[in-house]
């Protein structure tokens, strides 16, 4: 397709990818699921596993292959803006004493999965056909721990705000360990695609760039954004536009060396000074990208699921053991390391049960994994399974957590009390 057919081409595929996903999110929020559950589930329904199974010519018509890259990168727009959002909210709320208690229980909740899934796929090694050929089992096993090793950062900052407990101790822990979980997990990303291709270039890019780039934010970056930001006579449109460069090019950088765009945003997020301009920039970054761009990755995760491949009883029991071992290692995992930390159990539980939802951050390594061709349709789609069912069931858990506390007479403590503070931070 030419320009000119791409272009009324994505405009058609974003009214009905928008719709739908109001539709969906709409719902879904009657049964008290959050709006990026109902984005999630609206880009399975516009893939190959409903409308191009329902109406396979339409399903053609709406998204032609050509589109994909488009919706691939309309959606990174939507990402980097949401973990721009994420990091800036992050450093509000943190607040001190969590250093400590985070990097245990991120720890945990990494290295349980990993343990178990890469254990859960050797098992499967000869009984069930996830594997790509030319790929060895070392780098699947060590692909599909690493994904469900993985805490969807993103997906849980959504959660937290919409859930009103950002400033919570339980909201604040589990920000702080899903940030560290996450940032340990894709360097072992780029580890696991260095063995893939037997090139060590991808890790020591992803190492010694990060080094990089958080040196440059620290001595250069913070700096640059102050100044934006507070420099007197610079219009808001002026302001938002340096920083969206600034944005960009962190964007830019950390997605050069394989540590992902979302990083760089997400640290962009987490330099920006506390000024009343910076809330201006970051709502006004966040409003239109959130409904229109964001919607645009789900739906390309969607076009790469295809569910059919559950047909094979093998995959949709492998499927189904890749949702228990997730939720059993990141959960108890996380849990475990809280409550060794001196957390009240009412913290740790919760910290455990908003670490379990992995959602975006694991669909963006399956898009990884398959454009890498180290993932196959059959593994890809049994690890969106985990993606959905741990991201749906984290809203539930909590709210049933809370009526069981309200009818025991106890809570989960907000952050800034006194029972607040752990004992091992």
């Amino acid at each position: 397709m030419t320009p000119t057919e791409l272009a009324p081409a994505f405009f058609i595929a974003a009214v009905v990818i928008l719709l739908t996903c109001r539709l969906v999110v709409w719902l879904t929020g009657r049964f008290g699921q959050p709006p990026v559950v109902g984005e999630m589930i609206a880009g399975v329904v516009l893939g190959p596993s409903l409308f191009g199974l329902v109406a396979p010519d339409a399903s053609d018509a709406v998204f032609p292959p050509e589109l994909k890259p488009v919706l691939y990168v309309a959606g990174q727009i939507g990402l980097v803006a949401l973990m721009f959002h994420a990091g800036y909210e992050f450093r509000a709320h943190a607040g001190r004493g969590l250093a400590g208690t985070a990097v245990t229980v991120s720890a945990a909740g990494v290295l349980v999965p990993l343990l178990l899934g890469v254990g859960l796929t050797f098992a499967a090694d000869g009984h069930v056909p996830i594997f790509v050929d030319g790929v060895s089992v070392w780098v699947t096993a060590a692909f599909v721990g690493v994904a469900l090793a993985i805490t969807a950062f993103p997906m849980l900052a959504r959660i937290i705000t919409e859930q009103g407990i950002s400033g919570t101790r339980h909201g604040s822990l589990s920000l702080a360990s899903g940030a560290t979980d996450d940032a340990a997990a894709w360097l072992m990303l780029a580890g696991v695609l260095s063995v893939a291709s037997e090139k060590t270039g991808p890790i020591v890019k992803a190492l010694g760039g990060s080094l990089l780039f958080v040196a440059v934010l620290l001595l250069v970056g913070r700096r640059l954004l102050a100044w934006i930001l507070t420099k007197p006579g610079l219009s808001d449109e002026s302001r938002l536009l340096f920083t969206v460069a600034v944005l960009f090019c962190g964007a830019w950088f950390t997605d050069t060396i394989q540590l992902y765009a979302v990083f760089g945003a997400f640290s962009i997020g987490l330099a920006m000074p506390r000024h009343e301009a910076s809330e201006r920039v970051v709502t006004t970054i966040q409003g239109v990208t959130q409904v229109v761009f964001v919607p645009m990755f789900f739906t390309y995760s969607g076009l790469n699921t295809r569910f059919d491949v559950f047909a094979d009883p093998t995959v949709m029991a492998f499927g189904a053991g890749c949702v228990v071992v997730a939720s059993v290692g990141k959960f108890g995992g996380c849990w475990a390391a809280a409550k060794l930390c001196g957390e009240p159990s009412a913290v740790a539980v919760r910290v455990g049960a908003l670490m379990n939802a992995r959602g975006l951050m694991q669909l963006i390594a399956l898009n990884i994994g398959l454009s890498a061709g180290i993932v196959g349709d059959e593994l890809f789609a049994a690890l969106v399974l985990v993606a959905l069912v741990t991201t749906v069931m984290t809203v539930p858990v909590l709210n049933w957590l809370d009526r069981r506390d309200r009818g025991s007479g106890t809570a989960g403590e907000p952050a800034g009390t006194a029972a607040a503070v752990p004992a091992g931070s």
